[in-house]
């Protein structure tokens, strides 16, 4: 049996396939073996027992006859060696039993282990197969897992400590919305400051002359009143209560309009940029009070003045018409070289200016103020209209600001330059950028600074033209200092040489030297080179953002791709051209709606102003121009004889209104705009034409109604008027 089962184990071991089952019945049958081999070798040694034991029987049998005392013994011994042999045969068989038993055993284990083996085997082959396919992936995950601990590193080996700053409503990257309504707020506000004083001064200055005219044309009424017994106050109330009732009236139309027609488009210009809510409608007691008393000013005093000094003259005064106004040597007969070049009618009408000083001051004024407020509507429309053009066409060409995260690492950066290559961007290039602040302005408000410095000054220019406004001369970075934007350096009061400080984004103070000044509308910016950088910052230059040119320039297509760019882990944002865009189109439409109101107004101005003068001018001397035409002077002729006094005058009160326009301009887009805003202070030829034609065209109308006004005049009619 312990044969069959060694050969068994031997054939197994040729196999080569072995294992633990194979151990556990190889040491089992080790340990049969063992024991079988032990109970031979106590069989032997009982049987050498028994053999010595039978030869000393022997011997004793031989010696029985020596003593029965000895035979005795040894049949003992004989007896207990046989006791001995039958109980170790008995041993052996037990265990060589024993050993079959546990071979058999071994042999059913051995059976099953294989089928066991083969089952392991077989779920092997198929758990391995399925390590094998998962394997590449599972390789992948753990190097991507290696790649970003190595990037996680990476990133805090980057690591800064943040700044932290605290900003008010007008600071901060919430505070485009406001600033821009208080923009359009403060221009609102200083229009309101001084327009109103100039419509007041000039409807104060045609009520003057219309109050004057009427008492005038009453001189014979009043001098009939005065001769049936009437007396002064009773005449003159008859033009008090006429001036009253008329401003009254005008005054409740005006404060009617004032508070409902222009809050509405006030409110409306107001709407084109904010979501505002529907206005309330107020009424201002103090305003409306201050409104009639001024009316009442304006219309009751110069009736009140000119019918007392009227009523001074006795009743056979008044039935008489007014005599004309005396003449005198005027100015420019002091130089003869000019007075004796003029002709007749020329000297005539220079006679007349000078005759008629009040008439000449109210259409000088009444034309300056009209030009002046059309001057300076039209030029505050340019003025603002061509900042977006110029800011975002001629001086910035890129679309974007692309800024890093400061912890990024070299995939991130990889996947930003990835991007940087895509078919929607034109061109990029890496630059240094920085937000930079600095407390000043009107308001003391913490000024945010931009600023952009590069190593690469050649490609820079594609990205951004540095000039002079007013030379349009190249400003060029250099090492020693830093070119800023000419907003700053007028909020700075600074100017080439000179030196300022900032706080950059530590909060730590840097100072910098003004090496040019460059043409720039919207935001601060301050732009220099990288060794001009490091000598500032004391810290070694390096980029940290990228300015993006984009195929398609639409305000759509920046919002879209800077959308896309916000979404990289590397990019810490982006700065849009869009937003000034918006900004500038917000502030542009709201003022234009509100300066179309101001021209026109100040267009009907000028209508009312020259027809009134003009048909005071003509009924006053309607006389005079009869007696022009009785001996021979062509309607033409006549008209010109008066017609070119109001010419002349115009074009004083254009030249007057030129000048006061343009420091109006001035004084609007000095004191109107936000501290990171300029408008462009130069005044375009529309600004300076188109009053010019409004006056003209006014003129040539008003021109036409007087020549067929005496072409039908009744010269006899007017002649005997006198009687």
């Amino acid at each position: 049996m312990l044969d069959k089962v060694g050969a068994t184990l031997g054939k197994w071991e040729q196999t080569g396939i072995t294992g633990k089952l194979y151990e556990q019945i190889r040491g089992k049958y080790d340990m049969a073996i063992n024991q079988y081999n032990e109970a031979c070798a106590e069989y032997n040694r009982q049987l050498n027992a028994y053999n010595a034991g039978l030869q000393q029987y022997q011997n004793a049998v031989a010696r029985l006859d020596q003593g029965s005392q000895a035979y005795r013994s040894n049949a003992d011994n004989l007896a207990q060696a046989s006791k001995q042999i039958a109980e170790k045969q008995n041993e052996l068989g037990k265990a060589v039993s024993q050993a079959g038993k546990q071979v058999a055993d071994g042999v059913t284990q051995l059976i099953q282990g294989q089928r066991d083996i083969d089952k392991a085997e077989t779920e092997y082959q198929s758990k391995l197969a399925e390590f094998n396919a998962q394997k590449p992936e599972a390789e992948r995950k753990i190097s991507e897992a290696e790649r970003q601990i190595t990037l996680a590193e990476e990133k805090i080996d980057n690591l800064t400590v943040p700044a932290y700053s605290v900003s008010g409503r007008r600071e901060g990257l919430t505070s485009q919305g406001y600033c821009v309504y208080m923009v359009i707020e403060g221009i609102v506000a200083k229009l309101a400051d001084i327009f109103p004083i100039f419509l007041y001064f000039v409807a104060a200055l045609v009520t003057f002359s219309t109050m004057g005219r009427m008492v005038d044309e009453e001189r014979t009424n009043s001098g009939t009143l005065k001769a049936l017994g009437y007396g002064n106050a009773d005449v003159m109330l008859k033009f008090i209560v006429y001036g009253f009732a008329a401003s009254t009236l005008g005054t409740c139309i005006g404060v009617l309009a004032g508070h409902t027609l222009l809050p509405l488009i006030v409110a409306h210009a107001y709407s084109a940029g904010f979501t505002m809510p529907d206005i309330m409608l107020k009424f201002h007691p103090w305003i409306t009070m201050a409104a009639f008393a001024l009316a009442w000013i304006s219309a009751v005093v110069p009736a009140w003045l000119a019918a007392s000094k009227e009523l001074r003259e006795k009743p056979a005064s008044l039935l008489l018409p007014k005599p004309p106004a005396k003449g005198s040597k005027i100015l420019l007969e002091h130089f003869p070289p000019l007075w004796n070049r003029l002709n007749f009618t020329h000297k005539v009408t220079a006679r007349n200016i000078f005759r008629y000083k009040t008439r000449m001051f109210m259409t000088i004024f009444g034309v300056c103020g009209a030009v002046s407020l059309l001057t300076a509507g039209l030029a505050v429309q340019s003025s603002i209209g061509q900042i977006g053009n110029r800011q975002f066409e001629e001086l910035i060409h890129y679309d974007l600001i692309v800024a890093e995260e400061s912890d990024t690492n070299s995939a991130q950066r990889e996947e930003i330059a990835t991007t940087l290559k895509g078919k929607t961007v034109q061109s990029s290039t890496a630059v240094r950028y920085e937000e930079l602040s600095k407390t000043a302005g009107k308001e003391n408000d913490k000024q945010s600074i931009t600023l952009l410095s590069t190593d690469d000054a050649y490609n820079f220019n594609e990205y951004l033209t540095l000039r002079d406004r007013k030379t349009h001369q190249p400003q060029i970075l250099v090492n020693n200092g830093a070119v800023i934007s000419e907003r700053l350096a007028e909020m700075l009061n600074v100017s080439v040489g000179d030196t300022f400080t900032v706080n950059d984004e530590n909060g730590a103070q840097r100072t910098i030297k003004v090496a040019g000044i460059s043409e720039m509308y919207i935001g601060h910016f301050i732009f220099m080179n990288a060794q001009c950088y490091e000598h500032v910052f004391g810290d070694q230059y390096s980029t940290n953002a990228y300015m993006v040119g984009l195929k398609d320039h639409s305000n759509a297509n920046t919002e879209r791709q800077g959308a896309k760019f916000m979404k990289l882990a590397a990019v810490r944002g982006v700065v849009q051209n869009t937003t000034q865009k918006n900004m500038v189109s917000t502030i542009v439409g709201s003022l234009n709606q509100i300066m179309e109101v101001l021209i026109l107004v100040a267009v009907l101005m000028a209508v009312v102003i020259l027809y009134d003068l003009t048909n005071l001018n003509v009924s006053e001397r309607i006389r005079e121009l009869s007696t022009i035409k009785v001996l021979g002077f062509h309607t033409s002729e006549t008209t010109m004889y008066i017609y070119r006094e109001t010419i002349l005058l115009s074009l004083l009160g254009i030249l007057a209104g030129y000048g006061f326009g343009e420091w109006l301009h001035r004084y609007i887009i000095t004191e109107v705009p936000p501290d990171e805003v300029m408008f462009d202070p130069a005044i375009s030829w529309i600004a300076l034409a188109a009053p010019a034609i409004v006056v003209a065209v006014v003129l040539a109308v008003l021109g036409w109604i007087v020549y067929r006004q005496l072409e039908t005049v009744d010269m006899l009619e007017a002649l005997k008027s006198v009687e």
